[in-house]
């Protein structure tokens, strides 16, 4: 038998486009957050014990149909493959951009998203109803309303004086998709962006998120690659707390054996403190030491997965505490690396949800297509401006 000339692979084959790594990353998120979300709050032992076994898909709520006065999660439906306000928080960001078609700033968070999340209607899954986004948000995401609409703050400074937590990391994937390959574009625009929301260590999780989701999308990045960029831009205890989680995760390669150790690894940073539903007096202030639980852990389960969506998403689910957030976080950066999100999964979490969770993400390639393009003629203009102040010799 005569043997076949080798095919020459496509660029799909080759590395994934930017459409499919923004595709990945944005249903990635809202899957992990969908499966992170019925177990929000509880040790993995209790997971454990209330599954029967670790969670290896969608579940249904913790109190089963009591779920509509079941404290302390009432009145929300979470679980059945419902997305949360991360989800909700992520899509909001992307109509921003949708709307600016550039760059965004703190400005822009206090014109457009601001008025997005107070007077618009939008289907809520968890509510099983119609509703304002604002009616659902936490208290920390609140904040912005509170302070940027009523309170007429300084956009730039208005996240100061809110509880520091994952609240503005939470949603800072498109910011790395916006700025796909260029980490430190990334991390100063969600930086500025995130002001608007957090300070502090919340602030800078969610510039340092933003970087990793950027860097993920470089042909031939790896779960390394993107810890190595992280740690490259983050400042002071969110750096030693990826450094302490990632070192323990390169001891396992499964995240049954990592569950506990990465608690271990991330305490002594982590503010709340041992009982999530009880944080400690300490708790969510302002520090330089200190680091938000969930992006460390969320990059520790991306390397223990090898980049491998489906582990590295169950591995944050599995760790229990706030993991519809780490799970968020660990399927964008999975999903920008181009892992695959499981099908049925996305396809339960996108009829459960009643949302279409490939729209926002064909909206935001098209912004991050012309966003380059705008980029582009800057740099260009620039190098003509500095050429004619330097001569020639300055571009050689």
């Amino acid at each position: 038998m005569t043997p076949e000339e080798p095919q020459t692979p496509t660029l799909s084959q080759q590395a994934p486009s930017l459409e499919e790594r923004i595709t990945g990353a944005l249903v990635g998120a809202a899957v992990g957050d969908a499966l992170g979300g019925p177990v929000e709050g509880y040790t993995p032992e209790q997971i454990t014990d209330r599954h029967g076994g670790r969670v290896r898909g969608v579940v249904g709520p913790w109190n089963g149909d009591a779920w509509r006065t079941a404290r302390p999660i009432a009145p929300y439906h979470k679980g059945d493959g419902h997305v949360t306000d991360d989800t909700l928080m992520t899509h909001a960001l992307v109509r921003v951009y949708d709307r600016v078609r550039d760059h965004l700033d703190a400005y822009a968070i206090a014109d457009h998203l601001v008025p997005d999340l107070m007077t618009t209607p939008r289907w809520i899954p968890e509510l099983e109803a119609e509703a304002l986004p604002l009616q659902r948000i936490f208290l920390a995401e609140k904040w912005l309303v509170a302070r940027l609409h009523y309170g007429h703050a300084d956009p730039r400074e208005a996240g100061t004086g809110n509880i520091v937590n994952c609240g503005a990391a939470m949603y800072m994937a498109p910011v790395g998709l916006v700025n796909a390959g260029n980490p430190q574009g990334a991390y100063t625009e969600a930086l500025e962006i995130a002001g608007a929301h957090q300070s502090s260590y919340g602030r800078e999780a969610a510039a340092v998120f933003a970087a990793g989701v950027a860097a993920a999308c470089v042909p031939g990045a790896t779960p390394e690659s993107v810890i190595t960029v992280c740690l490259s831009l983050a400042k002071d205890g969110t750096r030693t707390a990826i450094e302490a989680v990632c070192e323990e995760a390169a001891r396992h390669r499964h995240f049954e054996t990592a569950l506990g150790a990465l608690r271990t690894a991330v305490a002594p940073f982590d503010t709340v403190g041992p009982d999530y539903r009880a944080p400690s007096l300490g708790a969510r202030r302002p520090s330089r030491l200190h680091s938000i639980e969930e992006l460390p852990v969320a990059l520790g389960m991306l390397l223990i997965a090898a980049g491998d969506y489906g582990p590295a998403v169950l591995g944050s689910v599995n760790y229990g505490r706030d993991c519809d957030s780490i799970a968020t976080m660990a399927g964008a950066l999975a999903g920008a690396l181009g892992s695959p999100v499981p099908a049925p999964w996305a396809k339960t979490v996108a009829e459960a949800s009643r949302l279409d969770l490939w729209a926002p993400a064909r909206t935001l390639t098209a912004v991050a297509r012309e966003v380059f393009r705008q980029d582009l003629r800057r740099r260009r203009a620039h190098e003509q401006v500095f050429a004619a102040l330097e001569g020639p010799a300055c571009c050689v």
